[in-house]
């Protein structure tokens, strides 16, 4: 997967300068209607379709050179999300149909610059800081909160893996990281911008409903998903590639799999 470009884009006079609102109100319409209709497992599959989608598309449009030729790009991804979705769903072994959405970025931007040996780099440190995240969540939940790790069927385990690399992981760093982080620390110091762009992204996982809901489980996952996200901004702001948090949120989310109580 090409990396985004850091600090590539010009500074732009408004932080939300070039957000596609109209594709993101058709999206909200859309899941809206969808909850109201349709029956609860084809409403979350449009649901997810289209909240991931809007990031995706958010980030394209705020990270492009002429973010108004973007203005589409969220119902672009939605779809491309949306028949990975049904795919997963209903074919057996669909679930590889997720790898059609980073395939689709690599298309869809094929202006961005790749990043030679810091690409890899950044990949390397993203994969090491996101094992031993993970391997610290896998120790300290086990202690603490009685869960056990168990290693999983491995076609659960790939579905999980190409769901977090076609969609959950690689929207959320898209977004929060490449799209957000950047446009803010363009203005001010990393300090703000980190907190910034880390305090939408555990909120956005907190509000997750695969996420159990007890009080314990929400401090702890608020907890290493800030250390995720600070992790994650570092690693773009000292490499400038965006394999580095997508690495690192693979890895972290792939111990967190193997978690059950």
């Amino acid at each position: 997967m090409r990396a985004l470009e850091y600090a590539s884009a010009p500074l732009r006079s408004r932080l939300l300068e070039a957000t596609p609102l109209l594709a993101l109100a058709a999206l909200a319409a859309a899941w809206g209607l969808a909850a109201l209709t349709l029956p609860a497992p084809a409403a979350r599959g449009i649901g997810l379709a289209a909240a991931h989608g809007g990031l995706l598309g958010t980030a394209l449009a705020w990270t492009a050179a002429d973010g108004a030729r973007e203005r589409w790009a969220p119902l672009e991804a939605a779809l491309v999300l949306g028949v990975a979705t049904l795919f997963a769903h209903l074919v057996p072994g669909g679930v590889v149909a997720y790898a059609a959405v980073p395939a689709w970025l690599v298309w869809r931007r094929a202006d961005w610059r790749r990043c030679g040996a810091e690409h890899a780099r950044a990949m390397l440190t993203g994969a090491l800081f996101g094992l031993l995240l993970g391997l610290h969540l896998l120790v300290n939940a086990s202690l603490t909160l009685g869960f056990h790790v168990r290693p999983g069927r491995p076609a659960d385990l790939l579905a999980w893996l190409a769901y977090d690399l076609g969609a959950n992981v690689l929207a959320a760093e898209a977004f929060f990281r490449a799209g957000l982080f950047a446009r803010v620390h363009r203005r001010w110091p990393f300090a703000v911008a980190a907190a910034v762009s880390t305090a939408a992204s555990v909120t956005r996982y907190l509000l997750d409903p695969l996420l159990p809901h007890t009080p314990e489980i929400l401090a702890g996952a608020a907890f290493y998903l800030a250390l995720l996200g600070v992790g994650n901004c570092w690693l773009l702001a000292r490499h400038g590639s965006l394999a580095g948090p997508v690495a690192a949120g693979l890895l972290f989310f792939a111990a967190y799999r193997l978690l059950v109580r």
